[in-house]
């Protein structure tokens, strides 16, 4: 039957094809930066000495994230994706992680709430381009030496330690990250990653009750990526956001359901998702 290992950089090339199979539009480089966040937890599923499936998972201590689970379509209803999954969560819970996030696609809730995940909430995926707008003075770009700062914010907001994400996207010089100051203290920030004529805004995190920063916030790097297709994941509790978004002209793709397995987690803000497969 099916049998689970751990994926190496030969099997980059199955991974890239068989998520162009569904059009989720993954390089090479993206399961290189999943492998290099957690080595030990990027899957690959066989059947004998065929690969079939794949899955990817990243912690942050006590927190982990399930992220892609894939596997042909011949080998779909069969207990493989269930196998992938269960393999996933045995894994971050030896990493000693507590709750298991997810992100999923609204068709396969089912599928996760029999693997004992739990409704939390909907994310809305959008799709827009940036746009010129007036400067904030409050808003200002991040300066490498504001990287602890912004670490120990986001730690302070959700609970636990994403530095090995964090770090690599905001020394990325191609991406751009703004921070919102009062006197000396963060009040929120927002990263986007930026590739050719392409952007994906997140994570975006700031005080909770604060959609007036995570606005500014956004008009500010918007700005700077005029001209750019930017997505971004919004959670759709923030209807004030979303409406802001909308009379920018972004419009929504698709929905997603947050899900966790274990205790839920409690974020003391405003929340953009960095990515699908990493929170």
């Amino acid at each position: 039957m099916f049998h689970v290992r751990t994926m190496s950089t030969d099997d980059i090339d199955f991974a890239v094809h068989l998520t162009s199979l569904v059009n989720w539009n993954m390089s090479r480089a993206d399961f290189e930066f999943m492998m290099e966040l957690e080595p030990e937890g990027c899957f690959i599923l066989l059947q004998e000495l065929e690969r079939i499936g794949l899955a990817t998972n990243v912690s942050f201590g006590r927190v982990g994230w399930f992220g892609n689970l894939l596997v042909k379509e011949e080998f779909r209803k069969k207990g493989a994706g269930s196998q992938l999954v269960l393999h996933s969560i045995k894994y971050l819970r030896s990493k000693n992680v507590a709750t298991v996030a997810l992100y999923a696609y609204l068709d396969v809730v089912p599928l996760y709430k029999k693997l004992d995940f739990t409704y939390d909430s909907n994310y809305v995926v959008l799709v827009g381009k940036g746009f010129s707008s007036p400067p904030n003075a409050s808003m200002r770009q991040a300066k490498n030496e504001d990287l602890q700062r912004i670490i120990e914010y986001d730690q302070s907001c959700l609970g636990s330690n994403r530095r090995k994400l964090l770090e690599p996207i905001m020394l990325d010089s191609d991406n751009i990250c703004y921070v919102s100051t009062d006197d000396k203290r963060i009040l929120g920030y927002a990263i986007a990653k930026v590739y050719d004529g392409m952007a994906e805004l997140g994570p975006l995190v700031c005080n909770q009750s604060r959609d007036d920063i995570a606005i500014d916030l956004l008009k500010t790097a918007l700005n700077r990526l005029k001209g750019f297709e930017v997505s971004m994941f919004v959670p759709n509790k923030e209807t004030k956001i979303l409406n802001a978004l909308r009379t920018f002209g972004f419009e929504e793709r698709f929905q997603v359901a947050r899900m966790f397995n274990g205790p839920p987690i409690n974020e003391k803000c405003i929340l953009f998702a960095e990515s699908l497969e990493r929170g």
